[in-house]
């Protein structure tokens, strides 16, 4: 049977725009509307500075707004378990740090699973940890802190700005890889820490480079490496743990984005192009620089991958380290 001219007419016209097509459709509609980006801790930290400072460029590329929303609370999980539910059309996003892929190791039963959950965007930025000491401690290397921990068993301590944190875990991964018992000092916060750290109540830290690199400047606290894949602009003259000698010793704090499970790849693809085209933005480089932040960018799957990666290596500190799950 031969068609209609005019319905010839309309399949062609749906093959030339893609109007027939459901992903083109998706592309062509997202975003109609203010998106928002849900924030799993309270204002002021560094998430939700890293958020604030990619979602206005991210916005004007969109042409929508992209509204912060805090949802502070148990280590991030009650703003992830928000956007575990919400729908995925690509209207809820979240912008998550290193807590996303500890916390599977650290709690027993979470109301979301960490991967299956969540469809990865892009990492954000990296923030590179550091090993730092008070002044007091006779130690300049990583050689030198080895081998006083090991002449002092249980007596080197370090502090942290809790249970679970990043600085905890890379405490007991360095026991771990190097055979010495370092002592956790868990405080409620990491300010506390710090100041306990500078006091020299607590010897050492495994600590968020911002937060004590101008210490580091000053002289009150001395920087024996950075534990990051390769070194930090922002500290150049410092080694990394792995230049150290430390194998397998890479602990940083990554911050990146994920939508809601089974959000449409026409849709994660234009939310990952906007966030790529932002981190290239002088303005939001700079600002994340001044954090202490280095833009990374990556695909979906190339974070994908880094999560689940994550996810087991702190499974396995854990583990490793007799910590039990809570």
């Amino acid at each position: 049977m031969t068609p209609h001219p005019r319905l010839r007419t309309v399949a062609i016209y749906l093959l030339v725009t893609g109007a027939g097509t459901p992903g083109i459709a998706y592309a062509q509609a997202y975003p109609a509307k203010t998106i928002r980006m849900v924030v799993p801790f309270a204002a002021g930290g560094n998430t939700d500075i890293i958020a604030r400072i990619v979602a206005p460029e991210m916005g004007r590329l969109f042409g929508q707004q992209i509204v912060i929303d805090n949802r502070g609370g148990a280590g991030s999980i009650i703003g992830t378990e928000i956007v575990s539910k919400a729908p995925p059309d690509g209207y809820t996003l979240i912008t998550v740090s290193a807590a996303h892929v500890i916390n599977p190791a650290m709690v027993k039963k979470l109301p979301y699973d960490s991967i299956k959950d969540f469809t990865a965007i892009s990492m954000i930025a990296d923030v590179p940890t550091a090993l730092v000491v008070h002044p007091a401690l006779p130690v300049k290397t990583v050689k030198e802190f080895v081998a006083l921990a090991r002449a002092r068993p249980g007596q080197i301590t370090y502090s942290t700005g809790g249970r679970g944190t990043v600085g905890h875990l890379a405490g007991e991964l360095f026991g771990s890889i190097e055979k010495v018992k370092l002592i956790h000092v868990p405080y409620k916060s990491t300010g506390l820490s710090v100041i306990d750290l500078l006091a020299g109540h607590v010897q050492t830290q495994f600590s968020s480079l911002p937060v004590v690199i101008q210490y580091v400047r000053t002289g009150k606290l001395r920087m024996v490496a950075q534990t990051g894949k390769a070194r930090s602009p922002a500290v150049k003259d410092v080694p990394t743990m792995l230049e150290a000698g430390v194998k397998g010793f890479i602990v940083s704090s990554g911050f990146g984005m994920f939508a809601p499970a089974n959000t449409p790849r026409p849709i994660v693809d234009r939310v990952h192009d906007t966030l790529i085209k932002a981190l290239g933005n002088t303005t939001v480089r700079e600002a994340l620089a001044g954090q202490g932040a280095d833009p990374v960018g990556s695909t979906p799957e190339e974070f994908a991958a880094f999560t689940r990666s994550e996810i087991d290596k702190w499974i396995k500190v854990v583990r490793d380290a007799g910590i039990q799950p809570e």
